[in-house]
């Protein structure tokens, strides 16, 4: 068998050499991102990191020297236990918060910049602080009282602390991505940006009370309500005075009307008696003017005479008799 040349052996040794390093440097040369994951590219010899272009999930070729710089690009949730705050009436209360931020894909850069991967701690530190200032425009009351207007106003403190005060550009993207007021994305500045992140859900766990301030804030309570019983007392008080009033002005005015319609009616009767009488006595004359013509009295004796003893029947308490001055007897039956 011939014996393979050395310059053959160098080219075959050369070519597997080759081959080999296809083999190992080619997969080395694809970097991965998850589905939940931003990324940058890193020369890995120097450390150098490309801001240019924000990767997304995927298989990119970068290169045997190049990976990823990873950032988390699905929510970051945190919870703030038992932070420490003063109410407006300068009480000390304790509240618990949970709330869940996104990093924003086209503000990356500027957050690695100011911020490399430990951007955490900031997100963490910021919350508090804008929660803290926050409640001291709630008294210890409305803290326990009126949660729901707590809630928005501690995460509209956190959302602009993180977020900053300008629009997004797709005011659709989630609920509070536009909020009232919010500047336009096309004018906003890198300071106007926060700290590069989207807060779009905020929670308000526990607020909690210690004892000592339960004790003074019942004690206000208690005064609070006493006042208050004493004020629904007296205006109680004023309340049945006036409705007395009232009710003695009612029946005064009552008493006024009944007075006056008696008498109204009495001289509705008055007046009725009159006119009665003016027409029986007009119908009187009327009357003995037709018997007397008709009867041919012109006599004013005979008159007064027939109008006397008229009048004299009318009488119920008089009786008329017949006088005789002669007694007739005798049988009236027989003939």
């Amino acid at each position: 068998m011939a014996e393979i040349p050395t310059v053959a052996k160098v080219i075959i040794a050369l070519v597997a050499i080759g081959v080999l390093l296809i083999v190992i440097l080619v997969p080395m040369s694809f970097s991965y991102l998850e589905y939940y994951e931003y990324g940058f590219l890193r020369q890995k010899s120097t450390g150098t990191v490309t801001l240019d272009k924000v990767y997304t999930s995927g298989r990119s070729y970068t290169g045997p020297d190049v990976e990823f710089k990873i950032f988390q690009a699905d929510a970051h949730k945190v919870e703030l236990d038992d932070i420490t705050v003063f109410t407006a009436d300068k009480l000390e209360v304790s509240v618990t918060v949970y709330f869940q931020y996104f990093l924003r894909m086209e503000d990356l850069p500027l957050l690695h910049a100011a911020y490399d991967l430990y951007y955490e701690d900031v997100m963490k530190t910021s919350a508090t602080d804008a929660v803290k200032g926050a409640t001291t425009t709630f008294n210890t009351k409305q803290m326990i009282t009126d949660r729901k207007i707590l809630e928005e106003t501690l995460y509209t403190a956190v959302r602009e602390r993180l977020g900053g005060i300008c629009c997004r550009k797709d005011c659709s993207a989630f609920a509070s991505a536009c909020p009232p007021g919010c500047k336009p994305y096309s004018s906003c500045e890198t300071g106007d940006k926060g700290l590069y992140a989207d807060v779009r859900y905020f929670q308000l766990g526990e607020v909690e009370i210690s004892d000592s301030v339960k004790e003074r804030f019942m004690q206000a309570l208690v005064l609070l309500e006493e006042a208050e019983t004493e004020i629904l007392k007296q205006e109680a008080q004023v309340i049945r005075k006036n409705t007395t009033a009232i009710i003695q002005r009612t029946e005064n005015e009552a008493a006024e009307i009944q007075e006056q319609g008696t008498a109204e009616a009495a001289y509705i009767q008055s007046i009725a008696n009159a006119n009665y009488t003016a027409i029986i006595e007009t119908a009187r004359s009327e009357g003995l003017k037709a018997v007397f013509n008709r009867l041919a009295v012109t006599d004013q004796k005979y008159k007064s005479s027939f109008d006397y003893l008229r009048t004299l029947r009318g009488l119920t308490h008089i009786h008329l008799s017949v006088d005789y001055q002669q007694l007739i007897a005798g049988n009236f039956g027989s003939g």
